[in-house]
């Protein structure tokens, strides 16, 4: 079967279905054409907290699907490869967690979307890459910071309040192992272009930025900027919307690191075999899912 005639019969079954399909940016190209809504985690959290669908289809990670069985636990959330993870999320452990509690008994914890739901659940409030620093400020009543599981976020999220922030020894990789260097490269290559950068990224690359933002951020500087052409530093399925939306522009990646496996786990094929066989199911525990359940709505209140 051919691309089209894949994507023809994953709509047919989404509307037999009474299903959506959510994609996140880093999404093979076309899975992205067919998505009913395509976006970073905070807007995919809030359409999946938003939709009257039975079914979600969840092109994305693992955690994302949780988030997903945490906010609507009436909908059935199919994430068609379950090894489709998160090497982040996979950083922390719920023991280590409140090891780090034990020894900063005093600290709000911070929870990067990134994460597991169990993780959630032994969490203050949650946040993304685009409302890390608001979520951080909204806590008046707490000085002290433990911000997890990502190091490089919770150290950019530092320069923005004079909060004492406890990063976690965690990281994003294909973001954290672009190197200065590479980006030196590029603009070399590209003396008029912008950079632009996730702030998953190491704090040496952060500081080469013209401008730092998640993935919705960086698409809407792109839209606005002048610039004609803009080195993306972020994974590379964000070339797709970027690149339909501004045909008249030229984006260029940085690193051959800029490439989430996991996250291209999931093609057409088994978004189609999912829909078919209503499989793999995600599925939150209600003791995981009530306390998780807390920490996102928290962060959602605050949007």
């Amino acid at each position: 079967m051919n691309r089209s005639d894949l994507q023809s019969e994953i709509r047919d079954l989404l509307r037999e279905r009474n299903g959506i399909l959510l994609a996140h940016y880093y999404q093979r190209e076309e899975v992205q054409e067919i998505a009913d809504f395509l976006g970073d985690s905070l807007a995919l959290s809030i359409e999946a907290a938003q939709t009257e669908a039975e079914v979600i289809v969840f092109a994305g990670v693992h955690f994302m699907a949780e988030s997903a069985s945490i906010l609507c636990p009436d909908k059935t959330v199919l994430l068609p490869h379950l090894d489709a993870g998160c090497p982040l999320a996979d950083k922390i452990t719920p023991g280590a967690l409140e090891k780090a509690r034990q020894r900063y008994p005093d600290a709000a914890v911070v929870t990067y979307i990134n994460s597991s739901a169990e993780i959630k659940a032994h969490s203050d409030i949650c946040c993304t890459s685009s409302n890390a620093v608001k979520v951080v400020k909204s806590l008046q009543d707490s000085r002290q910071i433990l911000m997890i599981p990502d190091g490089n976020l919770a150290r950019y999220v530092a320069r923005f309040t004079d909060k004492e922030i406890i990063p976690w020894d965690g990281y994003c990789p294909f973001h954290h192992f672009v190197q200065p260097e590479e980006i030196a490269r590029a603009k070399a290559e590209h003396p008029d272009a912008l950079f632009i950068a996730h702030p998953e990224c190491n704090a040496a690359v952060v500081e080469m930025a013209d401008f730092v933002g998640s993935t919705s951020a960086m698409i809407e500087f792109c839209r606005t900027t002048e610039a004609k052409e803009i080195i993306v530093g972020t994974e590379i399925g964000i070339m797709t919307p970027l690149k339909k939306q501004n045909p008249e522009k030229i984006f260029i990646s940085p690193s051959e690191h800029l490439v989430c496996q996991t996250m291209k786990m999931i093609t057409l094929e088994n978004i189609l075999k999912s829909l078919k066989t209503m499989k793999p199911v995600v599925k939150v525990p209600e003791a995981i899912r009530i306390p998780a359940k807390r920490a996102l709505d928290r962060m959602l209140a605050i949007r």
